[in-house]
């Protein structure tokens, strides 16, 4: 038996619809194995507190239990492979959060998921500062050995994830060896990207062959969300607590007033991560958010030693 076939019970609570972290958590901390949940009858079902009438009418339905199969062909096609959270790879600091997700599905390095880490964030409109920004900080922190991650998003996230893949090149190139910023002590770290979709597409499309150098280099891609799952806007909010939860500290490069980036600095603040900004030019609106970041507290940086 493989890997996924002792996953296969994993795959399919994933699948159950209307099902939110939070209750397969319930299930899962009562009853530790979910091939024990898969054989439960509706009575017994309806005696667990928080469990509803039709959360127990999906997880009874016989329709997602005859697609499982169906999901492990394709991932074991695909190379696509699952962690729960009782496996040792589960990240650790995510296990903290408040609703941890109860399984990952990925693509790539998931022997990285337990280093130090940071993520990096922010607008997908971003300007070339911002660019450069988040090329620049993902590059230097990956050069000192510390994991970037991000949403694989256009903008900020693709550039942070483009920084630490730039260091990647260059730990095995003979020529870096009298460039004065390059530790070759040290490896570099790696990139990770956490998404809101299954992982059977990249989104957005555009970002196809930065994922796969993403998982070329060592990196891997992550998402909660089982294999069909759309890139829904209701899905990328639930994705940057795994950001944030997976990281130290957050990065933010440019983000505006009203941003999907401040919801990931609010889960950090409640996960109890640090917070660093990068200044953004007053007259920008990709600034406004991340000055008031720094104006309520948040630590301004300007180079990556200011991190460390």
């Amino acid at each position: 038996m493989d890997d996924l076939e002792k996953k296969k019970y994993w795959i399919w609570l994933s699948l159950i619809p209307n099902l939110g972290s939070k209750k397969k958590e319930i299930l899962v901390k009562e009853y530790k194995n979910p091939e024990i949940i898969y054989e439960l009858t509706e009575r017994e079902l309806s005696n667990i507190k928080g469990i509803g009438e039709k959360s127990i009418k999906n997880i009874l339905d016989s329709n997602i239990k005859a697609s499982v199969e169906k999901h492990i062909e394709y991932m074991r096609t695909n190379k696509i492979g699952m962690i729960s959270f009782y496996d040792e790879e589960y990240p650790v600091m995510l296990k903290e959060i408040y609703d941890p997700p109860i399984s990952l599905y990925y693509r790539g390095n998931k022997s990285i998921l337990n280093q130090q880490a940071i993520g990096v964030v922010g607008c997908r409109e971003a300007s070339e500062y911002g660019k450069s920004a988040a090329k620049y900080f993902a590059y230097q922190l990956a050069k000192k050995g510390m994991n970037i991650i991000s949403g694989l998003a256009k903008g900020v996230d693709s550039y942070a994830h483009i920084g630490a893949i730039c260091a990647q090149k260059e730990e095995n190139n003979p020529q870096v060896d009298s460039y004065p910023h390059v530790d070759k002590k040290q490896n570099c770290g790696k990139t990770i990207a956490v998404v809101g979709n299954g992982l059977n597409r990249i989104y957005p499309k555009e970002n196809e062959c930065l994922a796969n150098q993403i998982i070329e280099k060592g990196g891997i891609i992550l998402s909660e969300y089982p294999l069909g799952t759309k890139p829904d806007k209701k899905n990328f909010p639930a994705r940057n607590r795994i950001i944030s939860g997976m990281s130290e500290g957050i990065l933010v490069v440019e983000a505006k007033e009203k941003s999907g980036t401040l919801i990931t600095v609010d889960f950090a603040l409640e996960q109890g991560r640090d917070v660093y900004v990068v200044p953004g030019n007053i007259n920008s609106l990709n600034s406004v958010g991340t000055n008031r970041l720094i104006q309520q507290g948040a630590k301004l940086v300007t180079n990556y030693r200011e991190i460390f």
